[in-house]
């Protein structure tokens, strides 16, 4: 048994840890998630999960689990080992299971290594003109609809299109086939859920099913018709790696490209709109960094922690282990809990406050082998959309406060964001 720090205890209180998971689901709890995680904490570092398994709710045992390397993702291999079968069977939870969150070494290495950093210093410099021609024509948009309306609506005009026209214009992607794209990544990501209802795992089927069919026709096409894009580059390289198996190269081809695409839309939109929601709020936060630019990575990095796109994820025990002083037996689920960890008090002083300049600590984007991708990607959005916002639109400001889809607990949606000058 491999000890992992001892900070606090767990609870069994199961009656407490039900409804708070309830508040959480509920309106008032995805407008203002903060008053749970505080009681979420308050009940211990590890908490028991109705369920089984535990939540994990400071900073420093999340960090531990998220970078640790006794710590793996579930698996084919793990899901085969579960008594609910029939939950891990489900189409669409077979479909994600393949990409790369789902893969523990060595396959996940192996794609890693041959993928390598899609989004390093130079690739981000070259797309960064693109990026800003994208979000001034997006900010187009929405000055027309605001002098045409007076009012409109953030997410739909701006921070659900930034992310998809970014990621379709460096795979090749035409325009004509964005709305379709977003269609069905609202509705596949039930499945990633951490207790989807049937209803809810039949509409993430559909969803991937739909999903199948774009990606596997996208691919052949670009195959027919290679172009100067990433996804003719993956193409060649796979084509290269298996050149006696094009079924083994087809099916990861089409991991990479579902799991990219559809992984940098519905985090990046959240991102972007909590971002415009708590600096135009307070119309003085605005202000100041509009005089202060060179403050709005800071202001990026505040957002990332006091609300993370992703409340929840999921590791595995390797081996039997201790974590925070609770005994966790191999085989056991843990779920992180990124809101939770980014308030924890003992790593961010006053953590309900929003501040610019705190230059605190949050594990959004994860950790270790699986740190997320396109972090590096989503902030150069974030970057060049704030600048533009600050600049063109200086009496911006919210008409109500955000709605969030209530049927989300793991992938945060805003569903809409009225803004007005």
């Amino acid at each position: 048994m491999t000890a992992v720090g001892d900070i606090r205890g767990t609870t069994t209180d199961r009656r407490a840890v039900i409804s708070l998971l309830r508040r959480l689901r509920s309106g008032e709890g995805q407008a203002n998630p903060l008053p749970i995680w505080e009681e979420l904490r308050s009940l211990g570092d590890v908490v028991r999960a109705p369920w089984g398994g535990y939540f994990v709710t400071g900073f420093d045992a999340c960090s531990q689990v998220l970078r640790g390397r006794t710590w793996l993702v579930p698996d084919f291999a793990w899901q085969e080992r579960q008594p609910d079968m029939e939950r891990w069977q489900a189409p669409a939870t077979q479909e994600m299971t393949r990409t790369l969150p789902r893969l523990n070494a060595p396959t996940h290495t192996c794609q890693r290594r041959a993928l390598g950093n899609p989004f390093d210093r130079a690739t981000l410099q070259a797309m960064r003109p693109r990026v800003a021609a994208l979000a001034s024509g997006l900010l187009d948009d929405l000055e027309d609809r605001l002098r045409a309306d007076g009012e409109a609506d953030f997410v739909h005009t701006v921070a659900e299109q930034l992310p998809m026209h970014t990621v379709g214009d460096w795979l090749g992607i035409a325009p004509e086939h964005f709305a379709h794209i977003l269609d069905f990544t609202h509705r596949q990501v039930y499945a990633q859920e951490l207790l989807p209802t049937k209803s809810e795992l039949a509409v993430s089927a559909q969803a991937t099913l739909e999903m199948r069919a774009f990606f596997t026709e996208l691919i052949g096409q670009r195959r027919a018709r290679p172009g100067n894009d990433v996804l003719t580059g993956w193409i060649h390289h796979w084509d290269a790696r298996y050149p006696d198996d094009r079924a083994t190269a087809d099916q990861v081809i089409y991991d990479l490209t579902m799991f990219i695409t559809i992984a940098s839309l519905e985090t990046t939109a959240v991102l972007l709109a909590n971002a415009v929601w708590f600096l135009t709020q307070e119309p003085s936060r605005a202000a100041w960094l509009r005089r202060h630019p060179e403050h709005i990575d800071d202001a990026i990095e505040e957002t990332l922690r006091y609300d993370p796109p992703v409340h929840v994820n999921s590791r595995i025990a390797a081996d039997d282990t201790v974590l925070a002083g609770v005994p966790i037996a191999k085989d056991t689920t843990v779920h992180v809990l990124y809101g939770s960890a980014a308030h924890d008090p003992r790593r961010n002083e006053q953590p309900h406050v929003f501040d610019i300049r705190r230059n605190g600590s949050h594990l959004t984007f994860g950790g270790g082998a699986h740190y997320c991708l396109g972090a590096a990607l989503a902030r150069l959005e974030a970057r060049e959309l704030l600048g533009q916002v600050l600049e063109r639109f200086p009496t911006l400001r919210p008409v109500t406060p955000p709605e969030y889809d209530t049927s989300r607990v793991v992938f945060r949606r805003i569903a809409s964001l009225k803004v007005t000058t």
